[in-house]
């Protein structure tokens, strides 16, 4: 049965949670960007902005594991709506801490705590919706469109919170990402189901197709903690995903104030500069899904997956590298964009690799990997401001340039061919 004759709603689901990583990713950046007037007004030091920011990534990496679990027992439809509908309420909230509030830094910590543990659930939620309605061979652009949102949502966050904090102050960016999420959640209940047989738009003919590519089925069953948390490839991907969090979250949190502070850009050519990341981060995801799908396919799922993750994240060392030392400031911004770039060459790897070493359980195996990516993004948020200060904004660069050769490095630990959980140990027929 060929794919393209079996219907299209997988791909509609896919699309939509390409908005809500846009969404999700608009919510956690535009702090980075108000920080610029956030920090005077409240008083705070880049240190004391790297809490605020680091508070959030706290909140979202202890909840990861267990959003992913609720996710596969309540169905990652329901999970989704009520997370989104968390973190705009708790994006609304980071906008009315008063400025003139006695421990205002640790409102916003609190704040952006719990706004993070509400967006924990989306990417362990949407791989378990991959796990259970896109086939394995299509699990490599699924994710590359799923992570795409994240290159689109915090590109287009410099530009447009800088032109609302010019035109309606830094609160109102905030206010506009509440709003947005509200919508995306009321779109994603109407239009999601949590399986195939479930949705009434799906035809027979993609139903079937979306069946046979699926390496175990739709069921829940008790989560095997134990041999997840015992598991080489489980263990090596949280391993590798810290490197890349730790990477990926220089862009995230310090680079727009990076090309202000140290590069001496204007508010304006910042705001246009540091998109060059993200956008670059949007192209490396769709690129990168489209090789491991294609790789996969001819090569096999370890080939597939982790070497296409390995090359990227080695050429993300090799450009962050190079870039950092840049002594012009465009061709700064545009080769450590490439990094960013070349370092997503690896994300839809890291999540059709957990989709298929998980199954079912694709939701908490995601979560415990984006767990590690989450500590990193913490310790990064924190520590690259302090390294800065001591040893100067090259050296901030080159740690994450040296553990981005680590996260490669890691994947050599890593089969996907490896079920948590085999057909057979489900008292199923094998494929």
């Amino acid at each position: 049965m060929e794919a393209s004759r079996t219907g299209g709603v997988r791909w509609m689901l896919v699309a939509w949670m390409f908005v809500m990583s846009a969404v999700a990713y608009l919510d956690r950046v535009n702090i980075s960007i108000a920080g610029k007037d956030i920090a005077p007004e409240f008083h705070l030091t880049n240190v004391q902005l790297g809490r605020i920011l680091s508070a959030f990534l706290l909140g979202y990496a202890l909840c990861q594991v267990p959003g992913g679990r609720l996710a596969e027992i309540w169905g990652p439809r329901r999970v989704l709506t009520i997370g989104i509908v968390w973190w705009g309420v708790f994006t609304a909230l980071t906008a009315s801490v008063p400025a003139t509030m006695a421990g205002g830094l640790m409102a916003f910590v609190a704040v952006r705590f719990l706004l993070g543990c509400g967006e924990a659930v989306v990417y362990p939620s949407c791989n378990r919706v991959v796990a259970g309605w896109i086939p394995v061979s299509e699990r490599g652009i699924a994710n590359g469109v799923i992570f795409a949102g994240v290159g689109f949502g915090a590109g287009i966050t410099p530009p447009l919170v800088t032109w609302i904090m010019v035109n309606w102050g830094w609160r109102w960016s905030f206010w506009f990402s509440a709003v947005a999420g509200l919508i995306t959640a009321a779109v994603w209940f109407a239009v999601a189901r949590d399986a195939p047989e479930e949705h009434p738009w799906a035809t027979l003919g993609e139903k079937k197709w979306i069946e046979s590519g699926l390496d175990v089925p739709n069921k829940n069953i008790p989560m095997p903690w134990a041999k997840a948390l015992g598991s080489r490839e489980v263990l090596a991907l949280a391993a590798s995903y810290f490197t890349f969090g730790y990477s990926a979250y220089i862009f995230f949190t310090w680079f727009f104030l990076y090309l202000v502070n140290v590069r001496g850009l204007n508010l304006k050519s910042s705001a246009y500069y540091s998109m060059l990341p993200f956008l670059a981060m949007t192209a490396g995801s769709l690129i990168g899904g489209v090789i491991n799908d294609a790789a996969t396919k001819h090569f096999g799922q370890r080939i597939g997956r982790g070497a296409i993750a390995a090359t990227g994240m080695v050429l993300s060392a090799i450009f962050i590298a190079l870039g950092s030392h840049a002594q012009n400031v465009r061709v700064a911004s545009l080769v450590l964009a490439g990094g960013a770039g070349a370092l997503y060459l690896s994300q839809s790897s890291f999540f059709s690799a957990t989709a298929d070493i998980g199954g079912v359980f694709a939701g908490s195996i995601s979560g415990m990997m984006n767990t590690g990516n989450q500590i990193g993004g913490a310790i990064t948020a924190s520590l690259t401001p302090l390294i800065a200060e001591r040893y100067g904004w090259n050296a901030s660069f080159g740690v994450a340039a040296a553990l981005c050769v680590l996260g490669a490095l890691a994947w050599l630990l890593v089969d996907p061919e490896r079920k948590l959980i085999s057909a057979e140990a489900l008292s199923l027929p094998p494929e």
